[in-house]
């Protein structure tokens, strides 16, 4: 019953939520699955750290590369960039059980997640000097 709560919810918070607030909760996600499967990966669980890892992929290589507009120039190709790496991090994890690889694309991802918060925060207006 919680779970289908839980999922209710998310459906709800992703129909109201804006394109910013919507590419927000993919990064969360992907940090999330990327922790959890590092938690997996310790304690030997083999098919819930590749299930975790794939859900990772997923989120960045479908969510969040799909999502760019790559009519917005060198920002987005660069972006695209750093998400197929992103990916191909993440399946060498899965691959090697590489907690380290964990490591790089979750800083990576958490700079990203630092970095497009920052852009959604409204900027406080400089008072005139004449004014």
């Amino acid at each position: 019953m919680q779970q289908a709560y839980g999922s209710s919810a998310l459906e709800t918070e992703v129909a109201s939520a804006s394109p910013h607030k919507l590419v927000q909760m993919l990064l969360d996600g992907a940090l999330q699955a990327i922790r959890l499967a590092r938690l997996q990966m310790a304690q030997g669980k083999v098919a819930e750290k590749g299930r975790l890892i794939g859900k990772a992929i997923a989120i960045v290589d479908e969510g969040l590369r799909n999502a760019l507009d790559m009519e917005q120039g060198e920002l987005a190709a660069n972006l695209s960039a750093l998400y197929e790496y992103c990916t191909a991090r993440l399946l060498y994890a899965n691959l090697n059980n590489d907690a380290a690889a964990l490591d790089e694309v979750e800083a990576l991802l958490g700079e990203i997640r630092e970095a497009w918060v920052g852009i959604g925060q409204p900027q406080p207006v400089a008072a005139h000097a004449g004014l």
